[in-house]
C-alpha cells in the first residue's frame, strides 16, 4: 500500500512537472517568436503584424457571420427558445475566439501541442479551483435544456421572484416588481424549486369574499359575477368560480376565481377589493369585522369589588370577537 502511495505521488509529482515544462515551453516560444519578428527586419516584422491583424479581423467576421446564421436559425427553431438561443450563441461566440486564438499562436511559431498536452492535468487542477464556476455552467447547461421559463417570464426562485431579464454562462438575472435587480447563480436557481407564473398563457385570480351570517348569498354571487362582468381583463373562457368556501366562526367566506391574462393579474386583484366592497355596501350586506366591546363602571356609585359583580340586565361584559 506505502508503495503504491509512493507511485501515485511520483506520478503526481512527475505530471506537475510536465505541465510546468509545457507552461515554460509557451512563453519560451513566444519570447522567441517576438525575438524572431524583430530581429527579421521591419518590412518583415510589419508583414507578420498585417497578417496577425488579419487573422483577428477575419476571425471576428467569420464570428459576426456564423453568430448571426445561428441566430437567425434558433429564430425559426419552434424546439429552441430564446434563453437557450442567447446561451448557444455565446458557446458558440466563446469557441469562435478560441480557434482564432489558436491560429494566431500558430501564425506566430508557437508550438501549441505540449500545451495542450499539458491542459489535462490543468484542467484538473482548475476544476478544484474553480468547481462553483463549472456548477454553475453545468447547471447552466441543466436550465437551457429543460427551459423551465423563458425570457420574460415572472418566475419563484427559491425565495426569490421577479421578471427573468437576463440568463448567461453563469448566472440568471431578475427584475422586481419595485425595479430592483436580482442575479442568482445558476447552481442556486438549478438546486431550488422553480415557479413559474407565465408556463401558460392564462393564470388564475384567488380572491376571498367574507360576508356576515344572514346575508343573501345569491345577492353576493350575483354582485361579484356582475364585477367580473364589467372587466374587459377577465376572461370569459374558463368562466370565474364563485361558490362558498368556509363556514368560519363568525363569517362566510366565498372564494372568487377569475382567469386572466398574467399581466392583468395585479390589475384585477387590486380593483376588485375595492369594487366589492363598495358594491356590497351599496346593497346592504354586511361585511363581518373584529369588534372589542368595554364596559365602564362607576365604583363610586356601585360600591364594592367589580370583579366580584356581575353586570346589570342588558349591560354587556369585555369582549371581543366578530360583529357584522
Amino acid at each position: 500500500m506505502i508503495a503504491s502511495f509512493m507511485a501515485l505521488a511520483s506520478t503526481a509529482d512527475a505530471t506537475a512537472t510536465d505541465t510546468a515544462a509545457a507552461e515554460m515551453s509557451f512563453f519560451s516560444q513566444l519570447e522567441r517568436s517576438l525575438e524572431n519578428l524583430t530581429n527579421e527586419g521591419f518590412v518583415a516584422f510589419l508583414w507578420d503584424l498585417v497578417i496577425a491583424i488579419l487573422i483577428i479581423v477575419v476571425g471576428k467576421l467569420l464570428i459576426m457571420f456564423f453568430t448571426r446564421m445561428f441566430k437567425r436559425m434558433f429564430a425559426r427553431s419552434k424546439k429552441i427558445n430564446e434563453l437557450m438561443a442567447k446561451f448557444l450563441l455565446k458557446v458558440i461566440l466563446s469557441f469562435g475566439w478560441i480557434l482564432v486564438a489558436l491560429v494566431l499562436f500558430e501564425h506566430m511559431g508557437i508550438n501549441m501541442t505540449p500545451i495542450i498536452a499539458g491542459l489535462g492535468v490543468t484542467g484538473v487542477i482548475l476544476g478544484f479551483a474553480f468547481q462553483e464556476s463549472i456548477g454553475n455552467l453545468l447547471s447552466g447547461v441543466m436550465i437551457v435544456i429543460n427551459a423551465p421559463f423563458r425570457i420574460g417570464d415572472y418566475v419563484d426562485l427559491g425565495s426569490m421572484s421577479g421578471t427573468v431579464t437576463n440568463m448567461d454562462l453563469m448566472c440568471v438575472t431578475l427584475a422586481t416588481p419595485d425595479n430592483k435587480q436580482i442575479t442568482l447563480a445558476n447552481k442556486l436557481v438549478w438546486g431550488n424549486p422553480i415557479t413559474n407564473y407565465s408556463y401558460t398563457p392564462n393564470r388564475r385570480v384567488d380572491m376571498i369574499v367574507s360576508v356576515a351570517y344572514g346575508s343573501d348569498l345569491q345577492k353576493v354571487k350575483a354582485d361579484i359575477r356582475q364585477l367580473f362582468d364589467s372587466y374587459p381583463e377577465v376572461l370569459k373562457d374558463p368562466v370565474p368560480t364563485i361558490e362558498v368556501s368556509k363556514l368560519n366562526d363568525s363569517s362566510v367566506d366565498l372564494i372568487a376565481r377569475p382567469w386572466t391574462l398574467p399581466g392583468d393579474y395585479w390589475k384585477i386583484f387590486w380593483r376588485f377589493q375595492t369594487d366589492i366592497y363598495d358594491k356590497l355596501t351599496d346593497d346592504g350586506i354586511s361585511i363581518p369585522f373584529p369588534q372589542l366591546d368595554v364596559n365602564l363602571y362607576d365604583i363610586d356609585r356601585i360600591g364594592g369589588d367589580v370583579r366580584q359583580r356581575r353586570p346589570a340586565s342588558g349591560s354587556q361584559t369585555a369582549s371581543q370577537g366578530w360583529h357584522a
